[in-house]
């Protein structure tokens, strides 16, 4: 018998004895009256034994086994899997070793073996979320986190990209910092798989803006001089893409929250596969994350797609890439980085003299 079995007995017994009324019986045991009449019928015609479950020291039929129990905690135990979150060990259960739990009974076997989620739930305050675009391809977030993907001490940029409407992974790419060339390749993982969005939203990096826009003076302006387009907003201006600046980080909640959920996962994909290279990792992340992430955490759009499909005649390469413009000299000759160079076909030049190019 428990001891609040024993409670129980010691005070419906005082009831029995007349030591205290039915009110007051029920008021130390937070029961109704009716309960404590019930409880004093089968404690006079069944003894203390009444007061004990039927279900009591038995184990229920669907109980999790032992042998499902030490299986869990051995692959728990495993070193790529350390980091991975309750729920993210849920779902690599299921998937990679046929043992599908309940979350809860998952938690409780973990946390009666003394293990916590790397992921803890933390008490937040209700903050004001804005409303999804309803059109897929009407605004992509873009963005890029330093972080231990490989574990280590060793941080590697991941630069993403999310649809606003469904939350859509639509391009991920990871260099060794916060590049041009991993936005660039980001972007071409969007337009090839989704169709080129109607406008991207990023932060205020000098890869997005330039450290002059809405600095010149009012003499540059009446002379006509004008900021130059970086290459990512060239290149989204030849694909016809709105850029869009935030004003602060917590206005691209959609793709911080975004970091959060890779920081807790991708680390522990990568450690299961053995991943030790940025080429590895980036294969993975195109082929078959992305798909795997989609199918788990998008929603359904609420209108029809504004992704507009990417043209057969046009280079996606040529335009997702750095340009620079030169002025060949009377000989054709034109220089880039400190050095001439001169393009020729069967010895002869084929750039006209004093001609505006694009390198």
């Amino acid at each position: 018998m428990s001891q609040k079995q024993l409670k129980t007995l010691t005070v419906i017994n005082r009831y029995i004895h007349k030591d205290i009324t039915r009110q007051q019986a029920a008021d130390l045991l937070g029961l109704s009256t009716r309960q404590i009449s019930r409880l004093k019928k089968g404690v006079l015609a069944s003894g203390p034994e009444s007061l004990i479950h039927k279900n009591t020291g038995r184990k229920p039929a669907h109980a999790v086994s032992d042998e499902t129990k030490e299986a869990v905690l051995k692959i728990y135990s495993r070193p790529e899997l350390s980091r991975a979150n309750f729920l993210h060990f849920k779902e690599i259960l299921s998937t990679d070793f046929g043992i599908s739990l309940s979350y809860s009974a998952l938690s409780s076997i973990l946390k009666n073996a003394g293990k916590d989620s790397p992921k803890k739930k933390k008490i937040r305050h209700r903050t004001h979320r804005r409303t999804r675009k309803p059109h897929p391809g009407q605004l992509i977030q873009v963005d890029a986190t330093p972080y231990e993907w490989f574990g280590g001490k060793a941080k590697y940029a991941l630069h993403g990209a999310i649809d606003d409407a469904t939350g859509n992974i639509v391009g991920l790419f990871l260099t060794s910092n916060e590049c041009l060339y991993g936005y660039l390749r980001t972007m071409g993982q969007c337009c090839r798989r989704f169709g080129v969005p109607q406008s991207v939203y990023s932060d205020n990096h000098t890869i997005f803006r330039s450290p002059k826009t809405g600095k010149l003076t009012v003499e540059e302006l009446l002379d006509g001089k004008q900021v130059n387009l970086t290459q990512f907003g060239r290149a989204m201006r030849e694909l016809g893409v709105d850029l869009i600046f935030a004003g602060s980080p917590q206005a691209k909640g959609r793709v911080e929250r975004l970091w959060a959920t890779l920081q807790s996962r991708l680390p522990v994909e990568f450690a299961k596969r053995g991943f030790r290279t940025l080429s590895e990792a980036n294969r993975f992340l195109e082929e078959a994350y992305l798909d795997q992430f989609n199918a788990r955490f998008a929603v359904e759009a609420e209108a029809s797609s504004l992704f507009v499909p990417v043209r057969e005649t046009i280079d996606l390469d040529a335009i997702l890439c750095v340009k620079h413009t030169r002025k060949t000299d009377a000989a054709g000759v034109f220089s880039f980085k400190n050095r001439c160079f001169q393009i020729l076909d069967a010895g002869f030049p084929i750039v006209s003299a004093r001609k505006e190019i694009t390198v």
